[in-house]
């Protein structure tokens, strides 16, 4: 028997109870445990733990009126995804001023219904616009080290009706601010917005909106899906007070005490969700959005998220505040 057994070793059979390497199964049974439970947490659990980012930003002129303004972005919204339309629904009882969508609204060609039913009365409410590439090109399965690499190729796929969501935004009255310069006076706050297309994949023609904005404006507003540097760099230059943005999804899948692995752009970690001062005078809010691609269906350390934002006027001393709420706290405090 001793012979034998020396014969398995010596063959690389592990003994009962170990791994190849020695390792005891039992350790080999808890990571597995581990990693199972972790892929239930992040695709069950904080895929769906939605929360409301409140935030106070001082951009406005001195002697305007505070503006509250909901920034929504990232819904890659797939039909049937009734949990995520109910909690959409929901933001209409904080009674926003204002209402700023950056984009990837769309995962499926089908989903336009499910967008419009789940913004419901948010559309009644004065709005601006930007697309991003999931509103004109549905998602694919792709290599997650890609997102590694700054410059990897990107591939169209099939095409989305983002005609017919454009169509529904406007027709309730959003504006789109793609490629021209609107205004609009909301609570006694004039504001000039100006958008680009997604440069994420290149469509953005910041010529089309070059030059600085109506100086009698309390906020000049620039939009954009991808917070791509070249782009702010562009806005910043012309005086914009606040440029807002999504894209990012915050990073989805983050490390306890260190953040994002990766932005997917070319923003750097440190600004991939929530405010950050871009140059001397100019404001960047990145949302870390409410969806993902149903092809990583996946959020870890990064719960999908709106945000809420007040506006404040500038006045020396004035900090910035951010904090993350969920949604039934803060729509109580708030009604």
């Amino acid at each position: 028997m001793q012979h034998s057994e020396l014969d398995f070793a010596r063959l690389g059979i592990p003994r009962l109870g170990t791994s190849g390497s020695g390792v005891p199964a039992r350790a080999l049974a808890g990571v597995a445990g581990l990693a199972a439970a972790g892929l239930f947490y992040s695709t069950v659990i904080e895929r769906n733990a939605f929360a409301l980012r409140h935030t106070t930003l001082s951009v406005l002129e001195p002697g305007a009126t505070p503006l509250r303004v909901l920034h929504i972005s990232d819904l890659h919204m797939m039909p049937g995804q009734r949990l995520k339309q109910a909690w959409i629904a929901e933001l209409e009882a904080l009674e926003p001023d204002l209402v700023v969508n950056t984009g990837d609204n769309l995962a499926h060609p089908q989903a336009v219904p499910s967008v419009i039913q789940a913004l419901g009365g948010l559309l009644s409410r004065p709005g601006f616009f930007v697309f991003g590439s999931n509103d004109y090109f549905g998602p694919k399965p792709k290599n997650p080290l890609k997102y590694f690499k700054k410059n990897h190729q990107r591939t169209q796929c099939e095409p989305l009706p983002w005609q017919d969501l454009r169509a529904a935004f406007t027709e309730r009255g959003w504006l789109d601010a793609t490629h021209t310069v609107r205004e609009l006076e909301v609570s006694g706050v004039r504001v000039v917005a100006a958008g680009v297309d997604d440069p994420h994949i290149q469509r953005d023609r910041y010529e089309t909106v070059a030059g600085r904005p109506n100086p009698l404006a309390h906020l000049r507003l620039g939009l954009t899906h991808s917070p791509e540097p070249r782009v702010l760099d562009r806005f910043a230059a012309d005086g914009y007070d606040l440029v807002m943005a999504g894209h990012t999804h915050g990073g989805q899948l983050c490390l306890p005490f260190f953040g994002a692995l990766v932005t997917n752009c070319q923003l750097d970690r440190s600004r991939v969700k929530g405010p950050s001062n871009w140059g001397s005078s100019m404001k960047l809010h990145v949302s870390a959005g409410l969806g993902t691609s149903p092809y990583a269906p996946a959020r870890f350390c990064c719960r999908p998220e709106a945000s809420l934002l007040t506006l404040t006027p500038v006045s020396h001393g004035d900090a910035d505040y951010d904090a993350d709420q969920s949604l039934p706290q803060l729509a109580r405090e708030t009604m």
